[in-house]
């Protein structure tokens, strides 16, 4: 099993986001000179108030925006396209509704040039792993919400990227079902060696996952702080009371209280965000 990185270990960098800063047409100023790096194995967690540019960042590492300002370079490409090095999961999963659970997983992987029957062992596998046994021939209609996150995540998985970009994953599901989906994703990750980006607006799920977190400002968004949370692996029900966790969670919304109540406000007397605008 490959070790997974505990927090404030240094790792190979894997992606590198320098002086970075996007300003959407119509001049929202989204992102602002945000500078970080993410290690080989990571989990970092994107962790910020509503339209601070988090969603921004990550699609930018998705290939699906370009930066208006500096770069981010992923295994040494400048400002990359998508690519099957980056598994994309959003938060509504984005099942195709004419296929089944198998067909959905596996359309990446037949992309890549995979057979039918390979394809079909790798998809087992994560629907296995997934605990969604039994529904491989369901389609996305016939599955509850989680479910379909479930799927979604498996897909991202399937494809085996050393890097996934989760935004907002478990954020629409009810608070019980979000909770056994942090853990499932957890006990999927370690191990694995994969870098994670998380975007949440949690501070539960954000100390819960992560290596480390990335606390972002209200927008234009830059990155005010760097955390290493320093919670034992492996994580599950006991670590949400543990004294360190209760205190980070303290200190965390001492930091974005104040930026969520101004996002608040500014919401309300504003027009909707501009698409990719959190």
């Amino acid at each position: 099993m490959t070790a997974v990185p505990q927090a404030g270990v240094a790792t190979q960098p894997i992606v590198q986001i320098r002086d970075l800063s996007l300003t959407y047409p119509g001049g929202v100023h989204a992102l602002d000179r945000c500078d970080t790096t993410l290690g080989t194995g990571e989990f970092v967690v994107l962790l910020g108030p509503s339209g601070c540019g988090k969603s921004t960042l990550l699609l930018i590492l998705a290939g699906l925006l370009k930066p208006t300002g500096g770069e981010v370079r992923v295994a040494g490409q400048i400002n990359p396209a998508p690519g099957k090095d980056r598994g994309v999961v959003f938060q509504h999963a984005g099942l195709l509704p004419w296929f089944d659970v198998h067909t959905n997983i596996e359309i990446g992987l037949r992309a890549q040039g995979l057979s039918r029957q390979e394809a079909r062992r790798v998809s087992d596998e994560q629907i296995r792993r997934m605990g969604l046994d039994g529904f491989g021939e369901k389609f996305p209609h016939q599955l509850s919400g989680g479910m379909q996150q479930r799927v979604g995540v498996a897909r991202a998985f399937a494809i085996d990227p050393p890097i996934l970009l989760m935004d907002e994953p478990f954020g629409a599901l009810d608070a019980q079902t979000r909770v056994l989906l942090q853990e499932q994703m957890i006990r999927l990750w370690e191990g694995t060696g994969k870098t994670v980006l998380f975007v949440t607006h949690s501070i539960e799920e954000a100390i819960f996952l992560a290596d480390r977190i990335l606390v972002m400002t209200a927008r234009p968004g830059r990155i005010r702080e760097d955390i290493p949370v320093r919670l034992p692996r492996p994580r599950g029900e006991q670590t949400r009371y543990d004294p360190a966790y209760l205190e980070l969670h303290a200190r965390l919304w001492s930091m974005i209280r104040g930026d969520a109540e101004r996002a608040i406000l500014g919401e309300a007397g504003s027009a909707a965000p501009p698409p990719g605008g959190e």
